[in-house]
């Protein structure tokens, strides 16, 4: 049945193509997305920016006037989503210095530098979760415009919060109330903005947290909460909220048992949809690797887009690794990552591969992979599980399956490729040979 699948597709498709926008992609393994049994000798038949035709050599024809691209002894894949970055920042060590400094570059040199850095380590679509509200939607607008490169974004503009941080009023908005609350995530939706990002939301009460969750559901918007403290996750599932983000910030050994009861039963209630999470567990889990063997932090392919002046900041800013306050704490907790990750899988979570992307010492250009490759080779978790965390899933939350997630027919042609087989060796993402973005190679 499949192979006359792609007979009577190669039949109805051929006559289709026009002169110049035609490409092929022949020869390589095809893992679509949907974690099936990954498709040898793949052909994928791109025109303009869309997928027509997907198939193998010799069942679907392959047009005269095609742009034909090698992929002989290459995993070909949908682009990587990364549902955690932060755009507005680059690894600086320094919250509070970067926030006072670096705003004024925020929209033209940080937020696109960071978007091209994604792209070219082949992300093709992201979540920004965290940033001022006009500069996020500039760069996003900008992106899909064609005027500058990076992923497909998907933008939440300020936190919702409490209280902001002092000195961060420009991307962090406090509500004080339930009127107050719905006013905010109203600005933010008729700003354009794609998701609510709201943290802290233990510090409200419960009828706050419930008021941004209902209005955002009024516009369509997901709502992605913290979950680095129990009472975040307990208010945030009563309030309905679509995904949590991090595993605790504590050293707490697991999740307590009546977070975990109220998880179940609303992964449970299959008429509400998954639950999803983005645990984000890399940056700590390799912190102490990357303190010690720094040849990450010395990698040039960081500094792309970035002014000299501030990568010799950036790097300034972590001359000392071990000393870092923000990572005292991993030590304690990186054993308790992977047993976290693992209730909320087996409490029938859906997962996301999200980095936290931009926090000191990580950055935009080696996140994603390294998010994938702790999920497979430590937590021994199933690289076509990991991918799908990284490709279909993202997109079905973001409510865009459509369009994107998987390499089939009528989507966008999302796609890269890198050498070998990514599916026992899945640090071969460090290094992404080819990358397709709308139909349009940028790598």
């Amino acid at each position: 049945m499949r192979t006359l699948f792609f007979l009577l597709t190669a039949s109805i498709v051929t006559c289709f193509y026009s002169n110049g926008q035609t490409k092929a992609l022949v020869g390589g393994t095809l893992i679509d997305g949907f974690g099936s049994t990954p498709i040898k000798n793949s052909v994928i038949i791109i025109e303009g920016d869309r997928i027509q035709a997907v198939g193998q050599v010799g069942i679907l024809n392959i047009p005269d006037d095609a742009e034909v691209i090698s992929t002989e002894g290459m995993s070909v894949m949908p682009g990587l989503w990364d549902m955690h970055v932060h755009l507005m920042i680059n690894g600086h060590a320094d919250y509070t210095y970067w926030d006072k400094t670096y705003p004024p570059l925020f929209e033209n040199v940080i937020m696109p530098a960071s978007a091209k850095q994604l792209l070219m380590a082949g992300v093709t679509s992201a979540r920004d979760l965290g940033g001022p509200l006009k500069e996020s939607i500039s760069v996003r607008d900008r992106i899909n415009a064609g005027e500058i490169p990076g992923p497909t974004m998907y933008v939440s503009g300020p936190f919702i919060q409490k209280e902001p941080y002092p000195g961060t009023e420009m991307f962090r908005w406090g509500v004080s109330d339930e009127k107050d609350a719905r006013e905010k995530v109203r600005e933010l939706a008729k700003g354009g903005v794609d998701c609510i990002k709201l943290i802290d939301q233990d510090q409200m009460t419960q009828a706050v947290v419930n008021a941004v969750v209902d209005e955002a559901h009024k516009y369509d918007l997901t709502v992605v909460a913290h979950a680095h403290r129990p009472e975040e996750i307990r208010k945030g599932l009563i309030a309905g909220v679509d995904c949590f983000e991090h595993t605790g910030l504590s050293s707490a050994p697991e999740y307590p048992q009546d977070v975990m009861e109220m998880i179940k039963e609303r992964t449970a209630q299959m008429n509400l949809g998954p639950l999803y999470w983005t645990p984000t567990v890399e940056g700590l889990y390799n912190y102490e690797y990357v303190r010690d063997n720094r040849e990450k932090l010395d990698n040039p392919k960081w500094h792309l887009g970035l002014p000299d002046t501030v990568v010799q900041d950036i790097k300034q800013s972590f001359k000392y690794p071990d000393r870092l306050p923000y990572f005292q704490l991993t030590p304690i907790r990186k054993p308790t990552l992977e047993r976290k990750v693992n209730q909320l899988k087996d409490a029938g979570v859906v997962l996301l591969i999200g980095t936290d992307s931009g926090i000191p010492m990580k950055f935009h250009i080696q996140s994603t992979w390294n998010e994938l490759d702790v999920w497979v080779n430590e937590f021994d978790f199933d690289p076509m599980y990991t991918i799908r965390a990284a490709t279909y899933w993202p997109a079905k939350i973001m409510g865009v399956e459509n369009d994107y997630g998987t390499i089939s027919e009528g989507k966008y042609a999302d796609i890269i490729a890198v050498n070998g087989d990514v599916l026992r060796y899945i640090s071969l993402l460090q290094d992404v040979d080819l990358v397709v973005k709308h139909g349009k190679r940028v790598k």
